[in-house]
């Protein structure tokens, strides 16, 4: 067995940066929860974000052949490529996730298919990035906080549902698989972590007249939750415009349903400029 065949055998040893927030998963049975979830097929475009010391690169690897990763960490390109060998294919993309255009890899070889587990102090940066290429993405299964999972997946009335719910609701199906317990890591994070799959919605489904205008409204609705919609809403329209939207004004938004929301947002046709 050669010296690289002995260190993958044995597993990474570089330790996790606290800075970049990397918690590498080890678990063999909620990694093989994980590929199961994504059950990919002959022809399918797989696309890893963060791959770290491979835990998820190499079993889904095994199972399809052909995997694109994008990884930030530098240290972590040589062993992920040369322990991809004994595996498949591996495509390694060195960047920082936020600066990928998901659309330019779809277009190189077709819609894709993202997986990751991110670290939990980008988690929403890349999934609002992620929503702006939905066009190009058939699904997106993550392992992120189980907190920001149940605030991703959370319905109206719900004492988590807010703003980061309705948002990913609006553009996609949002479905809470299983939870991961902080044992599953080295090091173990502080927080339980869970797995989420994300479909995105076909453009025409989504009936969003004005992206910038609903994600404006959404915004200030939950700017301060306690608020009705009339307050909260405030600088947007007035009670009349939201009554005429079909929802009470003295309604708080927590208590509105995504629909709602989108319908609220189509009907106030112009905005205030920002203050």
């Amino acid at each position: 067995m050669t010296g690289t065949a002995k260190a993958h055998a044995k597993g990474f040893t570089a330790e996790a940066k606290k800075h970049l927030g990397q918690h590498f998963l080890h678990d063999r049975g909620i990694i093989a929860m994980i590929v199961q979830a994504v059950d990919p097929q002959p022809g399918d475009r797989l696309v890893e974000i963060g791959p770290g010391q491979g835990a998820i690169t190499f079993p889904l690897l095994d199972r399809h052949g052909e995997l694109t990763v994008i990884e930030f960490d530098r240290d972590l390109i040589f062993p992920l490529t040369e322990g991809a060998r004994a595996h498949g294919t591996l495509e390694v993309i060195h960047r920082d996730v936020l600066t990928v255009d998901f659309g330019a890899l779809a277009h190189n070889g077709g819609p894709i298919r993202l997986v990751g587990n991110l670290p939990y102090n980008l988690s929403s940066p890349i999934l609002f990035h992620a929503l702006e290429h939905a066009p190009a993405i058939v699904d997106m299964h993550f392992m992120l906080q189980k907190e920001v999972v149940d605030r991703m997946a959370a319905g109206p009335g719900s004492k988590v549902y807010g703003r980061l719910g309705v948002m990913l609701q609006a553009y996609c199906q949002v479905t809470a698989l299983f939870d991961v317990p902080p044992a599953a890591f080295r090091p173990p994070p502080k927080v339980d972590s869970a797995v989420v799959r994300l479909v995105p919605r076909a453009p025409e489904s989504i009936g969003i007249d004005d992206h910038p205008r609903f994600a404006r409204v959404v915004r200030d609705a939950f700017g301060q939750r306690r608020k009705t919609l009339r307050n909260a809403l405030s600088q947007l329209c007035d009670a009349a415009a939201i009554e005429a939207a079909g929802l009470r004004p003295d309604a708080r938004a927590e208590q509105i349903e995504v629909a709602d929301f989108v319908r609220l947002a189509n009907s106030l046709k112009q905005l205030p400029p920002e203050a």
